[in-house]
């Protein structure tokens, strides 16, 4: 069954926090469904299914359901880290076409900053229990030095360079100037990114995301409740998702689930990428942007970094506006998963409703990339594509 045309976004709302010392998880969590429902123009209400990965609280759907007094006939709680929203878009879009709901709220929040985590630089486990851990931990993985395995590997296949990923954080600085809500908001330049200080080779720390509070919602719904709003029409055109993990080790660090889950939405949509008109692409770190954009089919494969260069991504000016809110590595990176952020802005684009300043002409047709967990290791990859209706 495909989801084409099957279900719409109509309502979409980012935390304006970057820091929330005063609020809970539970509260920051309600505070995003109340702003998406309102911009949708529903009530808590109206709601019959609830989507959150493994940044709710306690058991996730049965807690939050009951914090914010939801009555559900469906939950789905997916986690593939920061793809997982995407995921929860497609799968509200296929269980309202399933008639298992009409109204989908889709929630994230986080406090990692708040609460002084030492993300990217410390040791990670995710689950002592999982079968990974007894191989890896003993090398000292962190999520820094995990994706700088796949931007050294990348370099010596193909040639990139630290000036080329450097053009990614100068774009979405470009982008965060005109975001009052940005962490990050002065312009910097390619020199300014590779002469910052070196976190694990090559990447720098300008190639770094940013570390944050606050969160986001989404509210999606059937066709016949997106005609009684009076909201603009985005549509879920296709989607698409996969894993990469290491494969026996049979694992090529060059690439990224998006080589499975980008083909697979486009295929679903009906469109190439030479159709979409913006691209919001996770980016935790400069590679992750660069190898995905070569993964959903912008580029030939190694071509990222001239793709990428020169401004190619900077609305107004490139040929591809990316992540025109400043995306992770200058706005918003909330409980370090940073793809319901990248939805958010592709259904401001998609409404006509991003700053002036970048907003793209006539853009109907859309992108939404994001993955989770690790590039260098296992990760899941989810594609979306939205339309103006």
């Amino acid at each position: 069954m495909s989801i084409r045309n099957r279900a719409y976004i109509a309502g979409a709302f980012e935390h304006p926090t970057r820091k929330a010392d005063d609020k809970s998880l539970a509260q920051l969590h309600a505070e995003v469904a109340k702003g998406a429902l309102e911009d949708a123009g529903l009530s808590k209400d109206d709601v019959d299914g609830y989507f959150c990965a493994g940044d709710a609280p306690g058991l996730g759907p049965l807690n939050m359901a009951d914090y914010m007094g939801l009555k559900l006939r469906h939950v789905d709680s997916t986690d593939t880290g920061g793809s997982s929203y995407l995921i929860h878009v497609s799968h509200a879009a296929q269980a309202i076409a399933a008639g298992k709901c009409s109204v989908a709220l889709i929630t994230l929040a986080g406090r990692p900053r708040a609460e002084g985590m030492a993300t990217g630089t410390a040791p990670r486990v995710w689950n002592a229990a999982a079968p990974d851990v007894p191989f890896e931990l003993p090398y000292g993985p962190t999520v820094a030095n995990m994706y700088a395995m796949c931007a050294m590997r990348h370099m010596h296949e193909y040639g990139t360079t630290s000036e080329q990923l450097a053009w990614i954080k100068v774009a979405a600085s470009h982008h965060a100037q005109w975001n009052p809500h940005a962490m990050l908001r002065d312009v910097v330049t390619v020199e300014d990114v590779v002469n910052s200080p070196m976190i694990a080779d090559p990447l720098h720390r300008l190639d770094c995301c940013v570390i944050s509070d606050g969160g986001g919602a989404l509210v999606v719904v059937a066709p016949e409740v997106m005609k009684s709003l009076n909201r603009p029409r985005v549509r879920i055109r296709g989607a698409g998702e996969a894993p990469k993990h290491q494969m026996g080790g049979q694992i090529d660090l060059t690439y990224s689930g998006a080589r499975w889950s980008g083909p697979a939405a486009f295929a679903e949509a009906g469109v190439t990428p030479a159709d979409i008109k913006y691209a919001s692409i996770y980016d935790s770190f400069t590679i992750t942007v660069l190898m995905q954009l070569e993964d959903l089919g912008f580029c030939d494969k190694g071509q990222g970094g001239r793709f990428v260069a020169d401004g190619n991504l900077i609305s107004g000016t490139g040929r591809l506006p990316f992540n025109t809110d400043g995306g992770g590595l200058c706005n918003n990176h909330p409980a370090n998963r940073g793809g319901m952020t990248k939805v958010i802005e592709a259904v401001r684009q998609l409404r006509g409703e991003a700053h002036p300043k970048v907003q793209v002409p006539n853009c109907d047709l859309a992108l939404a990339q994001g993955t989770g967990g690790s590039l260098g290791t296992r990760h899941g990859s989810a594609t979306l594509i939205l339309e103006r209706e």
